[in-house]
C-alpha cells in the first residue's frame, strides 16, 4: 500500500508540473485566421481575422436588426458583436469549454496575464452603465442565450435592466478576467502586451554525448532519464542518458537493440525508418509504433492502397517509373508493436517482440521522394501522422497536397484506441485499423477525408507539440527552390503547397496535370522560415529540419525560443514571439560551438569555426526538457552556454565550467490548483478506502 501511495505521489508530483494551454490566435470553429491585406467592410478587423466578407456581412444585418437608437450604445454593441472576427474569438467566446452568445467581457485582470495593459478596463461595468437603459432588439444579453436566470420576458426588444436584476448579476454572466491562460474583450481587438524574452543568446553550446547517427529519439514514458533513439534502417536502441555535467557519454550498446525491424523496412537514401511514437500509456499497456517504409517487391507484408486512383483522378498505370520503382511499389507504414511478455511490467521492458501487432495504416507512394513519415501523440492522445506529398517532378504535378481527397500533403489525426472491426473499416473506407476523431475537421465534409486534420504540405519535417502550450504544434515543411518554412499548425488549416512555397507564389517549371487557382484558397502563412539564398552558399541546397521550444533551465537565455536547423547543419535558429502567444515570431541565426570539456571531443569544420556536425537530421527532447541535435556524426546536447565562453545574464555565475546546469526561475507559469486538488481527493480517497 505504501508503494502505491508513494506512486500517487509521484503522479501528483508531475501532474502539478503540467501547464495550462495559454491563449493562441484561434477562431471560434477551432480553425486558425486567416489574412486580410484590406479592412473589413462592417466589422474594425484586418490583417488576421476570424471573418470573410460574407460573415463579416451577416454580422452587419444582426446588428442593423437590433435597432439601437442611442449613438454610444450602438457603438459598444457593435463592439461586442464584431468580436466573432477577432483572431482570438475561439477563447472569447469559448470559456471553460461552454459556448456564449457574446465575448467575455473584461471585468478584471490578473498581473501575470499578457493581456493586462489593456484589460485593466472594467468594460463590462461600462456596457451596463451605457446600455441598461437603451431597448435593443433582438438582444444577445438575453439570460437564456447565456443559459443564465434573470427576469422572465416575452418580448424580443428589451433594455438590460429588464432582463437582468443588477449590473452584479449581468456581469456575473458575461463579465470576466484576462488571466495567464485567457484573454477577454475591451471593446477593440484583443492586443498582448509586448512583452520580451531576454536578448537572444549569444551562442549556443553543445557537448558530443553519443556517435551514432539516428533519426528519431523519444523520451521514456515514465518519466526516467533513459529514451529511445532509431536509425534509419530500423533499429531501436534504449538509452541511459547521462546527467547534466557529468562527463558521461550516452549509455547505449550498438549490439543490443530494443528491437529490430530492418527485415521489413526498405533502407534507401528517400527510404526507412522515419518516425517513433509511444503511447502516452506505455508503462501500462506496453503499445508503441513505428513508421517506416517498405518495398512490395522484397516484402509480401508492404500491401496497401495506392494513393494515386481514382478519387483524386490519378491513374497508376500513367505514371513514369522513378528511380526504376514502379507506381506505389513502396509504401508508407505505420504499425503497432508490444513489449508485452518480455518484462513483467512494461516499463522495465529492455526488448520488444518485431512482430506487428497490428496495421494502423499503410499509403501507397506514387514516387520514391517525399513522403516525411514522422508519428507523434498529442496531448488528446490522438496519433498524428505527417505525409509529404508525394514526391514528383516540377513541384506537386498531380496537385495531391491541395486535393482533400488525398491523405499526400497532409497531416493526419488518428484514434488509435478505439479500433473499429473489418466489417466498419470497409463500410467507412478507411486506410488501416483506427477510428477517426469526432472533432477532426472534415468529418462532415464529403468532399475530404475524415482523418485530415491539416494540409497544403511538401514535406513535413520535424513537428513538435510545445511541452508548455500544447496548443502550439509546431511543423518544419521543406522547401522547393526557394523558401524553407515554419508553421503553427490548426485544425483544417491549409499551409498553401503549390500554390505558394511558404510567403512566395510557387511557378512550376512545367505545367502539372493538375492544379489549384490562386483565389481558391486561404493560405496560412509561416511564422518563421529562411530564403535559400540565406545559407551557405558552398552547399547549393537548403533543408530545413524542426526542433522544439526550448524548456529548459539550463541555458536561461534559450527559454522560450523555438529551435530549428538545416539539413546541412550550416546554421541553427532561434524563434523569439513577441508578443507572447501573439503568433508573431523575430529570427536569429545564432552561432553555435563544442565544449572544451565535451565527452566525446568534437570534430572541426575546415576553414570553419563550426564544430562538424555533418548532417542534421532531427532534434530530439528528453524528460528534463533538454534538447538533443542529432546528426550523421553523432548526439549532441545543449548545455549551460558558460561552457563554451558565453555569455547569458540569466545564468548562474557560481556555476563552473563541467558543473551541473544552473538552475533559474523560468518564467512564472498558471495556477496548478485543479491538479493539486484532483491529487488531494485522490490521496484521501486511498487513505480513507485502505485505511
Amino acid at each position: 500500500m505504501g508503494r502505491f501511495i508513494g506512486f500517487i505521489l509521484f503522479l501528483c508530483g508531475h501532474l502539478l508540473l503540467v501547464h495550462p494551454t495559454v491563449s493562441l490566435p484561434l477562431c471560434s470553429d477551432s480553425t486558425a485566421p486567416s489574412t486580410l491585406n484590406s479592412t473589413l467592410e462592417f466589422c474594425p478587423y484586418k490583417g488576421s481575422v476570424c471573418c470573410n466578407s460574407t460573415q463579416d456581412g451577416n454580422i452587419q444585418r444582426q446588428f442593423q436588426g437590433m435597432n439601437i437608437s442611442d449613438p454610444a450604445c450602438s457603438s459598444l454593441v457593435k463592439s461586442i458583436v464584431c468580436a466573432r472576427c477577432d483572431p482570438f474569438s475561439g477563447d472569447l467566446y469559448i470559456v471553460n469549454s461552454t459556448p456564449r452568445s457574446v465575448p467575455l467581457l473584461c471585468n478584471s485582470t490578473s498581473e501575470n496575464s499578457p493581456q493586462s495593459n489593456q484589460a485593466a478596463t472594467d468594460f463590462c461595468s461600462t456596457v451596463w452603465d451605457t446600455c441598461q437603459n437603451i431597448t435593443i432588439v433582438n438582444s444577445p444579453f438575453a439570460p437564456s442565450l447565456q443559459g443564465r436566470a434573470g427576469v422572465p420576458t416575452n418580448s424580443s426588444t428589451s433594455k438590460l435592466s429588464d432582463l437582468w436584476l443588477s449590473k452584479t448579476d449581468f456581469c456575473n454572466a458575461f463579465g470576466g478576467a484576462s488571466t495567464e491562460e485567457s484573454v477577454c474583450f475591451v471593446g477593440e481587438p484583443v492586443s498582448l502586451n509586448n512583452t520580451k524574452l531576454p536578448s537572444p543568446p549569444h551562442g549556443l553550446c553543445l557537448e558530443k554525448i553519443g556517435n551514432g547517427s539516428y533519426l528519431n529519439m523519444v523520451a521514456h514514458p515514465d518519466g526516467s532519464n533513459r529514451a529511445f533513439f532509431s536509425n534509419q534502417a530500423g533499429k531501436v536502441w534504449l538509452a541511459t542518458i547521462p546527467k547534466m555535467g557529468s562527463g558521461g557519454v550516452l549509455g547505449l550498446d550498438e549490439s543490443k537493440p530494443f528491437v529490430d525491424l530492418t527485415d521489413v523496412v526498405n533502407l534507401d537514401t528517400q527510404f526507412g525508418m522515419m518516425g517513433l511514437a509511444f503511447h502516452p500509456n506505455f508503462a501500462q499497456n506496453g503499445r508503441f509504433f513505428a513508421s517506416f517504409n517498405c518495398d512490395k517487391v522484397k516484402w509480401p507484408g508492404c500491401s496497401g492502397r495506392c494513393s494515386c486512383n481514382s478519387d483524386v483522378n490519378c491513374d497508376p498505370s500513367k505514371l513514369p517509373s522513378d528511380s526504376g520503382s514502379q507506381p506505389c511499389q513502396h509504401q508508407s507504414v505505420v504499425a503497432e508493436y508490444t513489449v508485452n511478455g518480455s518484462a513483467s511490467q512494461p516499463s522495465l521492458a529492455t526488448t520488444a517482440k518485431p512482430t506487428e501487432v497490428r496495421r494502423i495504416i499503410t499509403i501507397g507512394l506514387p514516387f520514391t521522394s517525399r513522403h516525411a513519415g514522422q508519428i507523434l501523440f498529442g496531448e488528446d492522445g490522438y496519433l498524428y501522422f505527417m505525409m509529404g506529398d508525394g514526391g514528383g517532378q516540377g513541384g506537386d504535378p498531380y496537385n495531391f497536397s491541395q486535393n482533400k481527397k488525398s491523405l499526400l500533403g497532409k497531416i493526419m489525426r488518428l484514434d488509435i484506441n478505439n479500433i473499429p472491426s473489418s466489417e466498419d473499416i470497409n463500410k467507412l473506407d478507411l486506410w488501416g485499423n483506427y477510428s477517426i476523431p469526432k472533432d477532426n475537421p472534415f468529418v462532415e465534409d464529403q468532399g475530404a477525408l475524415p482523418e485530415i486534420w491539416a494540409y497544403g504540405l511538401r514535406n513535413p519535417w520535424r513537428c513538435s507539440f510545445d511541452s508548455e502550450r500544447p496548443s502550439y504544434f509546431m511543423c518544419a515543411d521543406v522547401g522547393q527552390d526557394r523558401f524553407e518554412e515554419v508553421n503553427i499548425i490548426s485544425k483544417g488549416g491549409n499551409y498553401g503547397w503549390s500554390v505558394y512555397e511558404g510567403p512566395l507564389l510557387f511557378v512550376p517549371n512545367s505545367s502539372p496535370k493538375e492544379s489549384t487557382p490562386i483565389d481558391a484558397i486561404n493560405p496560412i502563412f509561416p511564422v518563421m522560415g529562411y530564403n535559400h539564398s540565406s545559407i551557405n552558399k558552398n552547399t547549393g541546397s537548403a533543408s530545413i529540419t524542426g526542433g522544439y521550444f526550448y524548456r529548459s533551465n539550463t541555458d536561461p537565455c534559450l527559454y522560450g525560443r523555438y529551435l530549428y536547423a538545416d539539413l546541412y547543419a550550416s546554421a541553427i535558429w532561434t524563434g523569439t514571439e513577441t508578443p507572447k502567444n501573439s503568433g508573431n515570431f523575430t529570427t536569429n541565426d545564432i552561432p553555435f560551438s563544442c565544449a572544451p570539456d565535451s565527452p566525446i571531443p568534437c570534430s572541426s569544420t575546415p576553414g570553419s569555426p563550426l564544430p562538424a556536425l555533418g548532417y542534421v537530421f532531427s532534434f530530439g527532447e528528453d524528460n528534463d526538457k533538454d534538447i538533443y541535435i542529432l546528426t550523421s556524426s553523432g548526439v549532441y546536447r545543449f548545455v549551460p552556454p558558460s561552457r563554451c565562453k558565453y555569455t547569458c545574464s540569466l545564468e548562474n555565475v557560481t556555476t563552473t565550467v563541467g558543473s551541473s546546469s544552473p538552475t533559474p526561475s523560468p518564467p512564472s507559469q498558471a495556477s496548478r490548483s485543479t491538479n493539486s486538488w484532483s491529487c488531494l481527493v485522490l490521496l484521501l480517497l486511498l487513505l480513507f478506502t485502505c485505511g
